[in-house]
């Protein structure tokens, strides 16, 4: 029997128990959330439901309505800006081209005289480069020469076809007296025969008429031979002349030809441009079709290498805007014309698709842009430029 306990404790034990950790009333009071929280979870559990994003709009109407205007203006715009960019064909696959002129001598010589720089602009026509020219002056002396020597012979075998003409001349002349004096010495003849036949005449003189008749006849026949070698002997000068004539025109060719290769040994630009890779030397020995500097002209335009699947709507004409990668500026320009083919079927090595492993790639064709006006900064092949085509204005 326990003598310490009493009945007040006992009553005063029963009255306020402590109930201990362990058990389940002591497990609910820890874990039961304060009645704020329980709050905020009933909150969320309503908005969860279907009426709970009228809740939160209601909660927050400005903040609703930002979030529809934003979304409508994000489908606006993207709405906008595909009907504004379908109308446009774009590339950055685009360079400035041109055809530039590899100056290059057409005789071969020692260059004597280099007239520009580096980079310098020149105008058609101008001095850009000296070869020696001795020896071509020296052609052009020779040829000279000759086609003096040719016109000489020419007017000698002239003379001498009139020389002739009066030989001719003269050989017809005495045809004609040869003429006149066989036939008188025929007459005289047959008069003496007629004499001596009659008994009146001796035989003697009738037999000197007959030789006098004998030596007119070849007389006769002498002078008609002379003319004829003096009428022959004419058409052989003339075929000398002609010869000379020949002679004359292959010296005239042979001056032309020397001519030209001594222009030639000055090298002038064929038309305005830019000088570019200089080689060229003062000194140097400079080869027939050797090039010692490229002019590149100043008119310009681009290639932009488009996709076929871009060349729908695109043809001749169209507007284009040219931005020049180094100077960040545009200019205006328009579609000059489209390549008949793919850039790769005219390359070096073109594309062999008739084969089993054949893989289809979007091929790309140049397409050549003039500028509407020559740009005001200096421009050369290779440079990038962006274009931007407008197929549907």
């Amino acid at each position: 029997m326990n003598t310490l306990d009493s009945p007040a404790s006992a009553g005063s034990d029963l009255a306020d128990p402590q109930p201990s950790p362990s058990s389940p009333r002591a497990r609910s009071r820890v874990v039961e959330p304060p009645a704020e929280q329980r709050r905020d979870q009933d909150d969320d559990q309503q908005d969860s439901r279907p009426g709970g994003v009228k809740s939160l709009i209601g909660r927050h109407p400005i903040a609703a309505i930002a979030v529809v205007v934003l979304i409508v203006a994000a489908l606006g715009g993207g709405i906008a800006w595909w009907l504004h960019a379908r109308n446009f064909e774009t590339t950055d696959d685009a360079f400035i081209d041109t055809r530039s002129v590899l100056i290059s001598p057409q005789v071969t010589g020692a260059i004597t005289q280099v007239a520009v720089t580096d980079n310098e602009v020149v105008k058609a026509g101008q001095l850009l480069a000296k070869i020696d020219p001795r020896d071509y002056q020296a052609a052009v002396d020779q040829a000279a020469a000759q086609i003096q020597q040719a016109q000489a012979s020419i007017d000698n075998f002239t003379a001498q076809i009139a020389a002739q003409k009066a030989q001719i001349d003269a050989a017809a002349k005495q045809v004609t007296e040869a003429q006149a004096a066989l036939k008188f010495s025929g007459e005289e003849n047959q008069r003496y025969q007629d004499l001596v036949d009659n008994g009146a005449g001796t035989v003697q003189r009738a037999q000197q008429a007959q030789s006098d008749f004998t030596s007119k006849k070849a007389a006769l026949d002498a002078a008609e031979a002379a003319q004829v070698a003096a009428e022959r002997q004419i058409d052989v000068l003339r075929a000398q002349r002609e010869s000379a004539q020949a002679q004359l025109r292959a010296a005239q060719a042979q001056k032309e030809t020397a001519d030209i290769n001594l222009q030639r040994t000055e090298l002038r630009a064929p038309t305005n441009g830019r000088i570019a890779k200089l080689t060229g030397a003062v000194g140097a020995l400079a080869s027939s079709g050797q090039s010692i500097m490229v002019l590149v002209p100043l008119d310009v335009w681009v290639t932009a290498n488009f996709k076929e699947t871009q060349l729908q709507h695109m043809k001749p004409g169209q507007p284009v805007e040219i931005t020049v990668d180094a100077y960040g500026r545009s200019f205006k320009g328009h579609v000059g014309s489209i390549q008949a083919g793919s850039g790769t079927a005219f390359s070096l090595l073109p594309a062999e698709n008739a084969t089993g492993n054949w893989v289809k790639v979007v091929q790309r064709v140049p397409v050549k842009i003039t500028f509407d006006q020559r740009p005001d900064i200096e421009l050369g092949p290779g440079m990038s430029v962006e274009v931007s085509v407008t197929v549907k204005p």
